[in-house]
């Protein structure tokens, strides 16, 4: 008889195992994605994720006859259910072979751990906040994977359905051809604005002149952020510490920002598709992963949208649009082909008109499931 053995983590041996379990699980798909394994360590670190400091948490890994067969992480966001007056915990980090007992040991482990401190429901897939991969991505599976986003097989969402989950919300992701010219919609915002002297478009083209802007831009999130679901503001360690692992990876050029009278009001970040050089790479930086990934920066048509904001008093004035002009504008001389808006809550209108403006398509959708416990 086949037996299932759930174990906490605890050492690093078995930490190596949670980490690296997803591509022994996947081991037969050419198309999966692997995460960039030197940020993995950073954010299971306990020391050096400073999310631990308000989250209690549990990572479990399962067996079946003594061969890991899956995993999962229990999440109690402390500061987001104090914020949304809550008693949620989150499930997040999972992934199983295609066995209905492997998945039901591991999520009834977390429902019993979340009981156990007073919650009252369980959402998920959704980690210490909506910058880490969310949902389970369930359709779309044609097209190829992106960076943090949720990389799957298509089985694991029954696998969570069949253990009383259901839809909580869902996410979507556009894909759209960068237009030769920019759409006159656009021209025209630029041209009310090319002469205030008040409105000053920022633009990067190294990372010393990036970097004294970083921590602003994640205020600016911190500010407008606040109503989309699963975001938790960023304390000034969560920011210093998301701007040092993001740094060495981005590209200033497709970095904007809009100050109004010398105040931050908007920005975005984009950033070329490094999937095939990680893919290359395994997810490795050494010893030659990092040439994989650098070739794959210089060689991509596709640009992927990362992060965009407007503060809400500067809203409705344009500046979406101007840095979404520029943007463009960059693409088109770096001979980019596509863009992809990653991860949009489908109740997000004015995001997606945004991409919807440009004759974006929906290709992909992800799912967060809640269940009451």
């Amino acid at each position: 008889m086949n037996k299932i053995e759930i174990r906490p983590v605890r050492s690093r041996r078995d930490l190596k195992n949670f980490i690296f379990l997803p591509e022994k699980i996947h081991s037969e798909n050419k198309n999966w994605l692997p995460p960039l394994y030197s940020d993995e360590w950073i954010l299971f670190n306990t020391s050096k994720n400073k999310s631990f400091e308000y989250c209690d948490h549990i990572m479990l890994l399962a067996f079946r006859d003594g061969k890991p067969a899956g995993r999962i992480m229990g999440i109690i966001n402390k500061r987001y259910n104090d914020l949304k007056n809550e008693n949620h915990a989150r499930f997040c980090f999972f992934d199983s072979i295609n066995d209905p007992e492997v998945s039901n040991a591991l999520i009834s482990k977390v429902e019993e751990w979340a009981i156990t401190k007073g919650m009252e429901k369980i959402v998920g897939p959704l980690g210490f906040s909506d910058k880490d991969p969310q949902g389970i991505q369930i359709e779309g599976f044609e097209y190829p994977s992106v960076l943090s986003a949720p990389n799957n097989e298509p089985y694991l969402s029954q696998l969570v359905e069949r253990e009383g989950y259901t839809k909580k919300v869902d996410l979507v992701d556009y894909i759209a051809e960068i237009p030769e010219d920019i759409p006159e919609v656009y021209k025209r915002v630029l041209s009310r604005v090319e002469n205030r002297p008040d409105y000053r478009i920022i633009e990067f083209s190294n990372k010393k002149e990036l970097k004294p802007y970083i921590i602003d831009v994640l205020q600016v999130m911190n500010d407008t952020y606040s109503n989309i679901y699963g975001f938790v503001p960023l304390t000034d360690k969560e920011k210093e510490e998301l701007a040092k692992r993001y740094m060495p990876i981005l590209d200033p050029r497709f970095i904007k920002a809009f100050a109004i009278d010398k105040k931050l009001a908007g920005f975005v970040i984009a950033m070329p598709d490094i999937a095939p050089g990680l893919m290359k790479a395994r997810g490795r930086l050494f010893p030659f992963g990092f040439i994989h990934i650098l070739r794959a920066v210089h060689r991509s048509t596709n640009l992927l949208m990362l992060l965009g904001a407007v503060k809400e008093e500067y809203r409705g004035m344009g500046i979406d649009a101007i840095m979404g002009a520029k943007i463009l504008e960059t693409a088109t001389r770096s001979r980019m082909t596509t863009l992809d808006s990653h991860l949009i809550l489908e109740n997000n209108t004015r995001m997606r008109a945004e991409y919807e403006r440009i004759r974006g398509r929906v290709v992909k959708r992800y799912r967060i499931y809640q269940k009451d416990i």
